[in-house]
């Protein structure tokens, strides 16, 4: 067949040639590189954070990041690891050559088992085929071996050289990023937003490795500074306070536990300890910082009780798994993993949190005092949020249900949730309550002494005092005796006069019908119609009126999402929320001695206590010193 040139229209597909089959042909070394440069450096934070990985594998212990310009003119990674050889050396800026990857006994490499940051060795020749790249480089010997350079620019190799290199190590400097392919270049963001970035993936690396010390400097401003901390929890907690703020510490509970063969560890913040914005959570899987909407949904589940919908915990969990129940090879820039059974990982997750809150008993952050002690000082700020002072982004979290203060009397109406104040808690009223064998200040809450404006109790305690919002702190109490009774089953159903059928795909289907009982346990009775299609017969109760349509295909979307149904479970919980909340006692209802000590002692001993249902504090705590010093004696 006779060779032809063929003129293609702008307007001709590319793959078009006449009725011919295309072309087939190889691409040249300069293009493929440029092509994997996409893929892996799509702006100057993964080149840091590839560098950075490197650094790591190479068991430094110190790695200094400098960067110009968002990192698109300058930037320079030093670390103090094993350093590299001349040959190690050309060899580290050829595709695909990585020493992180060891042959199995049949000459295969295993990729589900990687133990290392890197693994896939496209990092530097991709930088170096978009940049100006020089290796400095000097390996860890007793003997006195020069240090070596080597530079690639835009894919062009030269050297090694000898060059001049105190200690052990390599310098990595990259000029220029994507000046080899301009059109990239054009989609940068501005040099601050680079220099966020490249902050936000050092601080993931860094939280990573708290046994590292990191300096991140950005036109000759340092910008990061972290000493090297131990390696245990406490060093771990160190680092992630130097990060997350220094108040994280304070409000930090550890997490600690173990499910078929997975261990999570970590840290997670009380639920008044809330923001906003979800960018304080963070998931790390066995040492690498990934992003994955797995934490998202576990966090979600755990805090689904203490904080309103739009409100999120601070969290930094630590799950170790063996290599082989996770595939760390999903995405190029290997900010992704897949799980073998992500359904248990999650379960795990949400276990440990959960246990971790549960075992916080009533406390609440620390801020919520350190605001009030900061709005009774003279120099008191009126813009100081009492969920983080002097932290930008942290905010008390609205009450949506907020209702105008009551009359003293108490509200008729409220049914079972008021009688369980009535009947259980409270003894009958006195106007002196008996004095007890054990000081009432004694206890955790202290002594009843007062109580303000109908609506806080003000009690004492051994080194201080407390102040508590009673209508907030019985909300906890009757939301937790609502629960109990959904956990133990005791969830009313409600039939419906003609069972209505919810269109759904066959796929749908099929992961809603291991599920039904699981929901007929919940008050939703539902069967399969066909293959395409549910029948529900039943909804629970206390949801009332319903979107039966709505609610079901709810539970579609989060089994596909999460592998999970949280939509019955929430909505059920929303409306225990709601209930607890009109069946609380007042703002504005007079309370006897003895109602408040009867309070403070259920809220003692009652989990979670220490928040209502939307992440707001029930009770603020001030320390006799704390107080002493705002009168000058101390």
């Amino acid at each position: 067949m006779t060779n032809r040139t063929v003129q293609h229209s702008k307007n001709s597909a590319p793959n078009q040639n006449n009725g011919h089959a295309p072309r087939i042909h190889r691409l040249p070394p300069g293009a493929v590189n440029r092509i994997a440069a996409g893929e892996v450096i799509e702006r100057p934070a993964a080149a840091v954070k590839e560098l950075v990985e490197n650094a790591l594998d190479a068991g430094a212990s110190r790695i200094d990041i400098e960067i110009k310009h968002g990192g698109k003119s300058r930037l320079v990674v030093t670390d103090d690891g094993c350093g590299m050889s001349p040959e190690e050396l050309q060899l580290a800026v050829e595709r695909h050559a990585t020493s992180k990857l060891k042959p199995a006994n049949d000459g295969d490499y295993d990729l589900m088992n990687i133990a290392t940051m890197g693994f896939r060795g496209e990092a530097l020749p991709s930088i170096g085929a978009v940049a100006r790249l020089t290796m400095t480089s000097r390996p860890q010997s007793d003997a006195p071996v020069d240090g070596w350079a080597l530079s690639v620019e835009g894919g062009a190799l030269s050297g090694p050289s000898p060059a001049a290199f105190g200690g052990h190590g390599t310098r990595i400097e990259v000029r220029d990023l994507f000046y080899a392919t301009p059109a990239r270049l054009k989609f940068l963001k501005s040099d601050q937003a680079e220099s966020t970035a490249i902050g936000e993936a050092v601080r993931r690396l860094a939280m990573a490795r708290h046994d590292v010390a990191f300096t991140l400097t950005s036109s000759g401003r340092k910008i990061l500074n972290l000493a090297a901390e131990t390696p245990d929890e406490d060093g771990r907690l160190k680092r992630l306070s130097a990060i997350m703020g220094r108040d994280f510490a304070e409000n930090a509970l550890a997490i600690d536990a173990e499910r078929d063969n997975a261990h999570v560890s970590g840290f997670a913040g009380l639920p008044t300890f809330n923001r906003g914005l979800p960018d304080k959570q963070f998931l790390f899987v066995n040492g690498r910082p990934v992003r994955d909407k797995l934490i998202v949904g576990a966090v979600r589940g755990a805090y689904a009780d203490f904080l309103a919908r739009d409100r999120h915990p601070a969290v930094a969990l630590f799950l170790d798994i063996p290599a082989e129940l996770v595939d760390v090879n999903v995405h190029p820039a290997k900010t992704e993993v897949r799980f073998r059974d992500a359904g248990s990982v999650r379960g795990l997750l949400v276990s440990a949190l959960r246990h971790a809150l549960a075992a916080a008993g009533h406390r609440a952050s620390t801020t919520v005092s350190n605001y009030a002690l900061g709005r009774m000082s003279p120099q008191s700020s009126e813009n100081v949020s009492p969920f983080m002072p002097q932290s930008k982004g942290y905010s008390p979290a609205p009450n949506p249900f907020q209702r105008p203060a009551s009359l003293a009397e108490p509200m008729s109406g409220l049914g079972d949730a008021q009688r369980a104040f009535d009947e259980t808690s409270v003894p009958s009223a006195r106007t002196e309550p008996e004095i007890p064998q054990t000081p009432l200040t004694d206890k955790p809450l202290g002594a009843a002494r007062a109580q303000l404006h109908e609506t806080y109790i003000v009690a004492q305690t051994q080194d201080g005092l407390v102040i508590v919002d009673q209508h907030a702190a019985h909300e906890r109490l009757v939301y937790e005796k609502m629960k109990t009774a959904l956990a133990e089953g005791s969830v009313a159903s409600q039939g419906l006069l003609l069972p209505e059928i919810v269109d759904l795909t066959a796929d749908e289907v099929a992961r809603l019908e291991p599920r039904l009982d699981e929901f007929a346990g919940l008050g939703l009775v539902m069967e399969r119609f066909g293959d395409d299609a549910i029948m529900v017969r039943e909804t629970p109760a206390m949801l009332g009126e319903v979107d039966i349509k709505g609610l079901v295909q709810s539970l579609c979307d989060d089994l596909s999402a999460i592998g999970e149904s949280l939509a019955l479970k929430e909505r059920l919980e929303e409306v225990c929320s709601s209930m607890a909340c009109h069946g609380s006692i007042r703002s504005g209802r007079r309370l006897t001695g003895d109602e408040m000590n009867a309070l403070l002692r259920q809220m003692e001993a009652t989990p979670h206590s220490g928040q209502c249902n939307h992440g707001r504090p029930t009770y603020v705590e001030l320390k006799l010193a704390d107080i002493e010093r705002l009168f000058g004696r101390r």
